[in-house]
């Protein structure tokens, strides 16, 4: 049985650690401050609105939802974006996704102020993190993989790294992360030819496809690091990843459980980028 990297540890550990800066923050008046804005009723932003508003609660954080209403126009919808740009008292905006069809996601990632763009929605901070370039906000889910890394000195220096989706939101900045990092890289999808031969290469495994289990022990090097980004929920509605855990945790080193993994950091990840914002605007 691989070691478990319970991303549950490293989001406790992260978030003793922003508390002090926070507390510290506060003493002098200052209060970060996260606006999570949602158009709409959907189950899933629901959920995750519910985690991040009580991380934050926990590390200082002030967090608040505004709740839009599914019919909003496009141009309504700017002027709430601009309004809290020029607040203040905000630090960090991020929005739901994704937006009603009426709402172009095209047009609202370049309102958002970069410095307030905390997951790393406006193309600025895209192409800070493409490009390597500090001063930016990478997206939550790889910033997540990224602490599990460091906390449990998981160095990728030099290693053979195989990331199995190319998404903008995980897959494709993950890849630059891990490049700046010194990885040696390959990029996968589901249309890989001889997909299982790639993968079973990797001494770093990351799956962030969204397929429930497509990842099976014969995929998966003797040893190998497996981080499963994937959140699915399979014919009996119990969440899985991408992964086939019960397959692969007996061949893999170390591996991330779902639930209680790389999801498990995002909130906290969120955190770190409010606070970051708000040192940074100060």
């Amino acid at each position: 049985m691989g070691t478990i990297l319970s991303g549950k540890e490293v989001a406790e550990a992260l978030k003793h650690k922003l508390k002090s800066e926070v507390d510290e923050l506060r003493k002098k008046g200052v209060v970060p401050t996260l606006s999570i804005i949602i158009v709409g009723d959907r189950a899933d932003s629901a959920a995750y609105i519910k985690g991040a508003v009580k991380r934050c609660g926990e590390i200082g954080i002030e967090c608040s939802v505004t709740e839009l209403p599914q019919d909003l126009s496009q141009d309504e919808f700017l002027k709430v974006i601009h309004r809290q740009n020029a607040d203040e008292k905000i630090h960090g905006i991020m929005v739901m996704r994704p937006l009603p069809s009426q709402i172009s996601e095209n047009v609202v990632k370049y309102e958002i102020s970069p410095a307030k763009d905390v997951d790393c929605f406006n193309p600025v901070n895209v192409s800070k993190v493409m490009s390597g370039e500090e001063g930016g906000f990478a997206p939550c889910t790889p910033s997540a993989v990224m602490e599990i890394l460091h906390h449990y000195s998981i160095d990728p220096k030099g290693k053979r790294t195989v990331i199995v989706g190319r998404s903008m939101v995980v897959g494709r900045p993950l890849a630059m992360m891990l490049l700046k990092e010194n990885a040696t890289i390959t990029v996968c999808h589901t249309r890989t030819v001889n997909l299982a031969e790639e993968t079973s290469r990797a001494e770093l495994l990351i799956a962030a496809a969204g397929k429930a289990r497509m990842i099976k022990k014969e995929m998966v090097r003797e040893g190998a690091v497996v981080i499963d980004v994937g959140i699915n929920f399979d014919e009996n509605g119990r969440m899985c990843g991408d992964v086939d855990f019960d397959e692969v945790s007996p061949v893999a080193g170390m591996i991330t459980p779902v639930p209680g993994g790389v999801g498990a950091v995002t909130s906290t990840v969120l955190a770190k980028h409010v606070l970051e914002a708000c040192k940074r605007q100060r």
